[in-house]
């Protein structure tokens, strides 16, 4: 399997930060670790990059797995729930002024899709949703749609636009919306164990986006399905199928 390392400073975080693509060729997908995860978690312990070998090796997609800072951000409880809100803002302008210029020189293609699981799914909608004319697909597993749960109503609007289920609500801009109901949108979370919260917001997600005319795949897996990597491992796999990749 082809793979590539890359590190750079990054000027919006004012720090180090690192990606591994891998693949040769293939549909651009940036992938976004779990809460707290880091890049190398991809071909680490959630072993999502052999199991993805095949689609990978046969030139059909080709992964950008970011690095996170969400130990800095969201889940930073030694500093207020603005503060954690606003340094995520500097993850947005991390990812959008440096990463996606990086996949669009590296593919020569001006768009991508994104992808993770868990916290990395929060991410992965959350830029789909705010930057549409640059992500035009989204698999999104087993994730929570809004930062409800780690900055309360105390996060200000830097939180309110950063959660989409909030945002999304009061969404009447037609450009984005006509953006999404072209794009390609897939929600996938089980029915097992842990998965409760992940079920309520998707179903949430799933009657928003009915209610903006915005078609999406909602796909239920079943009861013995929990939210954990061997599971994930098999869902990524399907969804990008049926996604045509």
């Amino acid at each position: 399997m082809y793979t590539e390392y890359h590190k750079w400073y990054s000027p919006a975080l004012g720090q180090d930060m690192e990606l591994k693509l891998y693949g040769h060729y293939g549909q651009p997908v940036i992938v976004f670790p779990a809460q707290n995860g880091r890049w190398y978690d991809w071909e680490g312990h959630a072993g999502m990059a052999q199991a993805l070998a095949p689609m990978i090796e046969a030139g059909r997609v080709k992964f950008f797995c970011v690095d996170g800072i969400d130990f800095q951000s969201w889940t930073n409880k030694s500093i207020p729930p603005w503060e954690r809100a606003r340094r995520h803002n500097d993850y947005d302008a991390y990812i959008m002024q440096e990463v996606v210029p990086f996949v669009q020189k590296n593919t020569g293609l001006p768009t991508m899709w994104v992808t993770g699981c868990s916290m990395g799914a929060f991410h992965a909608a959350n830029f789909f949703f705010k930057y549409p004319q640059v992500f035009d697909g989204l698999i999104a597993l087993s994730g929570l749609y809004q930062v409800g749960g780690f900055v309360g109503d105390e996060g200000g609007m830097d939180a309110y636009f950063n959660s989409p289920l909030w945002y999304l609500r009061n969404l009447t801009d037609e450009d984005k919306l006509n953006a999404y109901r072209r794009n390609k949108i897939v929600f996938a979370v089980g029915q097992g164990r842990w998965e409760e919260e992940c079920i309520r917001d998707t179903r949430e997600m799933q009657n928003l986006l009915h209610q903006k005319g915005v078609y999406a795949t909602f796909d239920y897996w079943g009861h013995d399905v929990d939210h954990d990597w061997p599971w994930w491992q098999k869902m990524l796999p399907y969804e990008l199928e049926r996604l045509g990749v």
